[in-house]
């Protein structure tokens, strides 16, 4: 497989997740020739004509209040986003900005996870879902999560996604009967755990990311697979790497 060719990149947010994101990126090669904090970037003043000239893409991890302007402040310049942020993106507000993408000639991608073996972990769950959908058990399904203290959504993205897929595989089985349960507290980077249970046996499909590098890593890998799909415009997902990894693309 060639090496993905360098990116002139935008970092928005400058937290411990855009700091590894510019780590990240610089090792693989890529050239961060813009950094915006909080403080530099106030309701995405920051992102301008001239800040994102010869810009190939942004990466977006700030905060959920946040998030919205600074991601169309890139679109309406043409400049691709790639987001991480979570906590703020419902269908209608990912669907106007993927319009504005498309008009843009941009495109945006809104992950909650970019962590290479989440994608891993979807794709098992989606077919223990089909499995069980298929052939009736007896068992019992839920979603737990647990993250650091800090971290402000609940459930995380992750869990919704997870959620998605499991509903998305199990037509009779209603969003009320799916529980999903967070946890705050310590220093806990991310665990989700997918528990089958029926009276005498359970089955548990768990991912846990040891550091929060994983997600920096898989966000820098995001960004070179969409950057090197130029002819992608308005709303995309991480849905087309998955296929790839299916084998489908």
């Amino acid at each position: 497989m060639s090496a993905p060719r360098p990116l002139s990149l935008a970092v928005v947010g400058r937290g411990r997740m855009g700091r590894l994101v510019e780590a990240v990126a610089r090792e693989r090669g890529h050239r961060v020739e813009l950094a915006l904090s909080a403080a530099e970037n106030p309701d995405g003043a920051g992102l301008n004509a001239q800040s994102l000239a010869g810009i190939d893409l942004a990466i977006e991890f700030s905060t959920p209040a946040a998030a919205p302007r600074n991601v169309e402040a890139c679109l309406e310049r043409g400049v691709s986003v790639l987001t991480g942020t979570t906590g703020w993106a419902d269908a209608e507000g990912a669907a106007r900005l993927g319009m504005l993408a498309e008009r843009s000639g941009a495109a945006l991608l809104i992950a909650p996870n970019f962590a290479l073996g989440v994608l891993l972990f979807r794709l098992l769950v989606r077919r223990a879902a089909e499995l069980l959908a298929g052939d009736d058990q007896g068992f019992d399904l839920w979603i737990e999560e647990t993250h650091h203290k800090g971290k402000r959504d609940a459930p995380s993205g992750t869990a919704l996604a997870l959620a998605e897929d499991v509903l998305g595989r199990m037509p009779g089985l209603r969003r009320e009967e799916l529980p999903v349960r967070s946890t705050r507290g310590g220093h806990e980077p991310g665990l989700h755990r997918v528990v089958l249970d029926a009276t005498d046996e359970t089955i548990e499909l768990v991912h846990r990311a040891r550091s929060r590098r994983v997600f920096a890593v898989g966000a820098v890998r995001a960004a070179e697979w969409l950057g090197g799909r130029t002819e992608l415009t308005g709303l995309v997902g991480l849905e087309d790497m998955m296929r790839e990894s299916e084998g489908e693309a």
